[in-house]
């Protein structure tokens, strides 16, 4: 590792695979327990939380009481270590023989964080070993975007190129150059043509069931694209109400925007990639949005412990997601769309956990009464909108009562095909025509 490796490093932060050490201390085998049970990682000594480089004075004798830290450990564990001016990094593979313990017992990584496991932590763990996490698992792909890169820096806060190395400090490359699993999603922009089932479908249905559809769309990009595009879908195919306080308009959605996000980013981080024939489901109703992904709970989870505990069936997705700040702690997601749907007072969320994860946002009955209501309120508007200015646009029209364009767009298609309203020329030059029994 050279200097300009280690400044990335520092500006990248702690992560799942890199931890910051400001000193030397017995602590310090709990880390390495850690990073073997989970999937490897690099420890800086001599680096304070903030990435701050606070230096070490690198000994003989410091250096050999790492080594027997790690070779106390149960079993062993074997590391390497790399001078970097005043800092000391410390690497740690993956283990063959886990799970690892130290004297204070077994630890795993979490995110940023060393997390100690309980008895029953340590009985699941050892069973789920059998298997290879979907998203450290290596492909023979090793095309990557670089404007895709540069965007994922950018939204980071960290300052690099868009090269290997780079994409080696995130964990989305082996030393081969070989992306795995995680970097196909993150840094292709068609991870479908490696990973069949890489993509999110959303549609909005006309009524309370999935008969007549209104809106559908498949996103397939890379994966933040994916939740930014959902989440967008979801904002065109709901209603935005307002209210007026003093001389300021406040915008107010149907549904909590917020909780809607961390729904469609707890589907992507948690659901079951290996799964070909699925992929997450977003539906849009007049009364509800179900947002569905294939995978239960992960074990030891039950419902009881969602929202205080983090167990993740793809911590690599979760890691890349979290340094670009669209997730903030581990675990606490479903806290957060409870929270939200709280505070926006009219909306009930619900989870069902039964080898699908769904998350699904219900509108109270009095607000969907309201909503058949408004679509009436809307129309007559409209209209009185259109007798004014014939030649007003749909968008001036939303603006103007303070709709989405798409509710505006199925107000006028409805008025249409009530015959109470037609369109003369097109959207250039164009007007409006009210007919008779539009009075």
């Amino acid at each position: 590792m050279n200097k300009k490796e280690l400044e990335f490093v520092l500006q990248e932060g702690e992560g799942l695979k890199i931890e910051f050490k400001e000193s030397f201390d017995k602590s310090l085998s709990k880390e390495i327990v850690a990073f073997a049970n989970s999937e490897g990682g690099r420890i800086f000594l001599g680096v304070d939380d903030n990435g701050k480089v606070k230096g070490v004075d690198i000994t003989n004798k410091i250096k050999s009481q790492i080594q027997d830290l790690a070779r106390n450990c149960d079993p062993g564990i074997r590391i390497m270590m790399e001078e970097v001016g005043r800092v000391l990094v410390v690497y740690v593979n993956e283990g063959r023989d886990k799970p690892y313990k130290c004297s204070s017992g077994f630890y795993l990584r979490q995110g940023p964080n060393c997390q100690k496991m309980s008895t029953r932590e340590i009985k699941e763990f050892i069973i789920s070993q059998g298997d290879i996490r979907f998203d450290e698992k290596i492909t023979q792909h090793t095309g990557f975007d670089k404007e895709l890169i540069v965007e994922f820096l950018k939204k980071a806060g960290i300052k690099s190129t868009s090269d290997k190395p780079t994409l080696f400090n995130l964990g989305a490359i082996d030393e081969r150059g070989f992306l795995n699993n995680a970097g196909v999603l993150f840094f292709t922009k068609n991870p479908k043509g490696v990973i069949i089932n890489a993509y999110i479908t959303c549609a909005r249905y006309k009524g309370f069931d999935k008969v007549n559809v209104i809106d559908r769309k498949d996103f397939e990009g890379d994966l933040v694209s994916q939740v930014e595009n959902a989440v967008d879908f979801v904002k065109r195919n709901t209603k935005l109400g307002y209210e007026i306080k003093g001389l300021y308009r406040k915008d107010i959605p149907e549904y909590p925007v917020e909780a809607i996000r961390e729904a469609v980013l707890n589907a992507v981080m948690h659901r079951d990639y290996n799964e070909k024939g699925a992929n997450v489901q977003i539906d849009i109703f007049d009364d509800r949005i179900s947002i569905a992904n294939v995978g239960g709970l992960m074990k030891p989870l039950t419902k009881k412990d969602l929202g205080k505990f983090a167990v993740r069936r793809n911590p690599l997705i979760a890691d890349l997601f979290h340094r670009i700040h669209l997730v903030e702690k581990m675990g606490t997601g479903i806290k957060r769309m409870r929270e939200e749907c709280k505070k926006h007072g009219s909306v009930n969320f619900k989870i069902e956990a039964n080898g699908y994860f769904i998350s699904t946002f219900k509108l109270n009955k009095s607000s969907v009464k309201s909503s058949v209501k408004s679509s009436v309120k809307s129309s007559v508007r409209i209209l009185k909108i259109i007798k004014e200015n014939k030649q007003v646009s749909i968008p001036e029209i939303a603006g103007m009562l303070g709709l989405s364009t798409r509710a505006v767009e199925k107000n006028i298609a409805k008025l249409k095909s009530e015959g109470i309203l037609e369109r003369e020329g097109g959207a250039k030059g164009g007007y409006w025509k009210i007919l008779k029994n539009g009075k």
